[in-house]
Parts: C-alpha cells; structure tokens; sequence
C-alpha cells in the first residue's frame, strides 16, 4: 500500500496537475481546496492516515501559514512540502520556521517534487522510529507509535484502546514475532499507570527453580546462593504494570502462586514471614493457544480465567500485507541512520516480492532482512536481491513438517576383532537417529535427547517456541536442557 500525499491547493488547474504528478511518483492522493478543509481532515476521528501533506500557501481562508500553525498547535506530526508562486527568501524562512519540510516553487517539476516527497516521507519515518525507541524506554510508548494500516489491525487496536482506559487483565495472543510487548507497552502508555514503572517477565526464559524467586522475590539465605535480598518483580512493578511473556510457559508450582498473588493482591517472598501488599496491573502474552494448554493439563483453569478476561489477538504479518511497505520504510529510515548508509528507498519490485512473502516469523523477521539489506547492499536503492528471501524460493512453512515422523534406524554392523560383529552407530542424516553406540550397548537416554534436541532446532530454523512446542517442554526445560549439553561437552 503506497504513501498518501494529502494536496490543499485553491487553484483547481494547478491542484490537477500536482495530482497526477504525485500519483505518478507511486503515491496515493487525497485532494482538498482550501486551508480549512485540510485541517479538517487531518483531524476528524475517522479520517484516513496522510502520510505527507503537500500545501500551497496562499489560499484564500486558511492560508498556508495558518495551517502550519494549527498543525503545530494540534501536535499533529504529518511532514509538510509546501509550494507557493512566490519563492522570496522571506517566505522559505517563515515556512521552514513555522515547522515545513520543504520548500518548491511554482510550477514545480515532477523530478523536484518527487525528491521533496521523498526526503519528507523517509525524514518523518526516521523521527517515527526514533520517537518509539524512546517512548519505548521511558514507558509512554502509545498506540500512535504501532506502524499499521490494515484493515484486519483495526478491530484489534479498538478493543486494546479500551482495555488501556482500565485496569482489566488483558491477554495478548499471537504468534512469535508480531509485538504482543510492543501492544502491552501501549496499554501501559496510554492508561492512568504511565507515569509507574511497567516490568517485562519473558516467563520462558526463566528456569523452573528460579520462578517464584524471580516473580515474588526472596528473603537473604532463603536457599543457597541467595546472598541477599531480592524483591521480586511483582513488587518492582508496584503501582504500575507487570507483562508476563511467554505466561503459558510457567511452570505448575509457580502457577499456584501467581493465581493467589491475583487474587489477594499480595505476594510472599521465598523465605518471607508475612505477604506484602502490590497494586499491579497484569498482561500476559503468549505465542501457544493458551485453552489447548489448559485441556493438556499443563496450565490451571482457573489461573487461565484469571488472565483471560479481556483477550486481544495480534494477527500475523501474512494477514496483514499492506502493513509491509510501511514497515519497510521505518525499518529503512532507522537502519540507515545506525549504519550510517545513505539509501535512499527499496525498489518496486523487491517491494512487490516482499510483501508477497508469508514472513513465518513475523514482524521481527521483516526487521532482521531489512537491516541485513542495509548492511550488505552496494547501491543508494535496495533491490530484490538484497533479499534472499526475496529470490523466489521460500522455506516451507514450519507447519509443514510438523508431522514429518523422526526415523530410528538400526545401527549399521563391522566385523570386530574376534570376527564378531560390532553395531556401529551412523552419523545422524536428516530425520534418523542411531540407537545403539560402537560397542553395541544403547546409547544413554541424555545423548539421545540432546540429539533431538539439536535436530529439532535445525529442523525448525533456531525458533526456539516451536522447538520447545514440538518437542512439548517448557522454553526454560529446553535451555536448561542446552545448557547442560554444554556443560557436559566442555567437561570431556
């Protein structure tokens, strides 16, 4: 979905030819005729999203002065190229002054005006970018800073609009890599607790022994190691806002408690002699359907309606293609500036193929090939080869091979030193698994799960939620698992 240049020109001649200029540069239009329907516009609740506004100056009414002002004092961020038939030095300085992005002069060329709009689009998407990396740190990120235009994204920032304007516990559903923290830090941003501090948990990463530590805190010498005294994160959150990532990957014993901490609005420290009391608004996200969990007997009911009261489903990137030229650009802007690269857009065509992509993991794939392009690229535009992804040739999707069964062959046989035969195990191929080690005894139960466990982080491309999902263990038993392989590898 292209850009979408807002014109407000009175000269109906002139308004005519800035428009088909425009839509030949690859952008859409939206066309107004005087100051006073722009602003309009720009500020009716249900008015379409301008990405730029190109504005004449002298009109009758409103004139071009006057709408930059009532832009600034609306605090609307819109970039602004204006033109006049008047191009004195007094009127540049007053325009760029008054918060314009550019200057052109009547009549204007096709070449010129396409550069202008180009450099205000890409200029705003930079101050976009840099705008929610700092709300995001100070905690008053909100949802004027989520980058969408889909129509399927709309119902779902209606519903989390309303739940910010409360205190409901909120569950935020979807897959891997769709901001489910970026729509939590917005709730957050946009309710009465912005000022309080909001405390992220990713629960998966956490293992099962240090849980209840880590949300409820613990006393110094409550167990070994405990050197001194932690207060939790429920506590660290007091007054303001706890995410719980990953909720669904809590451990049974940890659940417990955290059902007790909802419900009495106090936690108890590991080691402590009396609960403390919290003011905390909880919402948790989760990348599993959270109900098959509760069925398989890994999650408690009554923990899942304490946090499934008000649920919001983030849809995937697939379902959402019109968002990806838009993300492109922020993405674009932003990379350009950290790598300090001067590439001025992405080509048609590898904008095309881009969206046209299924993006498995999501958001935070279409990040990482962008900021790859950024690196690699050798040109001032990206072009399709810059993404691999790009090529034509995608990687099956992950629910393809969900049920591709892992093979156990029987260990190939050599003759052994008395002309008996000795099993040797093979190397592991794709899919098989030796049972057996050289000397013909079964191989021990852990090298045959770290086997599994390393085939399916390469069956599965590294995405550790799917592995652990697959293989049906707890993100924090997987990595626990990988360390101890590791551990293991380096003490022989």
């Amino acid at each position: 979905m292209p850009a979408t240049i807002l014109i407000a020109d009175d000269d109906a001649v002139q308004r005519r030819l800035v428009e088909n200029m425009v839509q030949k540069c690859g952008y859409e239009t939206v066309v107004v005729d005087s100051g006073d329907a722009a602003i309009a516009l720009l500020t009716a609740p249900d008015a379409p999203v301008i990405d730029a506004l190109l504005l004449d100056l002298v009109m009758p009414g409103l004139d071009g002065m006057g709408v930059l002002a009532k832009i600034r004092e609306t605090g609307l961020s819109v970039p602004v190229v204006v033109q006049t038939a008047h191009g004195g030095i007094d009127n540049v300085v007053s325009a760029m002054r008054a918060g314009a992005q550019d200057f052109v002069v009547k009549p204007v060329g096709m070449e010129r005006l396409q550069v202008s709009l180009h450099n205000a689009l890409t200029a705003s998407a930079l101050k976009g970018e840099l705008q929610r990396i700092r709300h995001s740190r100070e905690g008053r990120l909100t949802f004027a800073d989520i980058v969408t235009r889909s129509e399927a994204m709309a119902g779902v920032m209606r519903t989390a609009r309303k739940a910010a304007a409360s205190i409901i516990p909120v569950l935020i559903e979807g897959e891997s890599g769709v901001g489910k923290e970026l729509f939590a830090r917005a709730i957050h941003g946009s309710g009465e607790r912005k000022s309080k501090p909001f405390v992220a948990v990713n629960c998966g990463a956490i293992p099962d022994n240090l849980v209840e530590s880590i949300l409820f805190g613990h006393e110094k010498g409550a167990f070994t190691g405990a050197t001194e005294r932690h207060a939790g994160k429920f506590v660290e959150a007091s007054g303001g806002t706890l995410f719980l990532d990953e909720v669904s990957e809590l451990p049974l014993s940890a659940q417990v408690k955290l059902l007790r901490a909802l419900q009495e609005g106090t936690v108890e420290a590991v080691g402590a002699r009396k609960p403390v009391k919290v003011d905390v608004r909880i919402v948790s996200a989760t990348n599993r359907k959270l109900l098959d969990r509760v069925k398989s007997g890994h999650f408690r009911e009554d923990l899942f309606y304490r946090l499934h009261v008000l649920p919001v489903t983030v849809p995937p990137l697939r379902m959402r293609r019109e968002d990806i030229p838009h993300l492109v650009r922020h993405f674009l802007a932003r990379f350009c500036a950290e790598e300090n690269r001067h590439i001025t857009s992405v080509s048609g065509e590898a904008m095309a193929h881009l969206s046209q992509l299924d993006w498995p993991g999501n958001i935070r794939q279409l990040e990482n090939a962008v900021y790859r392009a950024v690196v690699m690229s050798e040109g001032d535009q990206l072009v399709a080869s810059d993404f691999p992804q790009a090529s034509g040739v995608q990687s099956p999707p992950i629910a393809a091979a969900q049920h591709d069964p892992l093979i156990v062959e029987p260990a190939l046989h050599t003759p052994g030193e008395h002309g008996n035969e000795i099993p040797i195990a093979p190397l592991p191929a794709s899919g098989t698994l030796a049972m057996l080690t050289n000397s013909g005894e079964v191989r021990p139960l852990e090298e045959l799960e770290s086997e599994i466990i390393r085939f399916a982080i390469s069956h599965y491309r590294g995405q550790m939620s799917e592995v652990a999902r697959r293989l049906k263990i707890g993100r924090s038993t997987l990595y626990r698992k990988l360390d101890e392989a590791a551990s293991d590898t380096s003490d022989s």
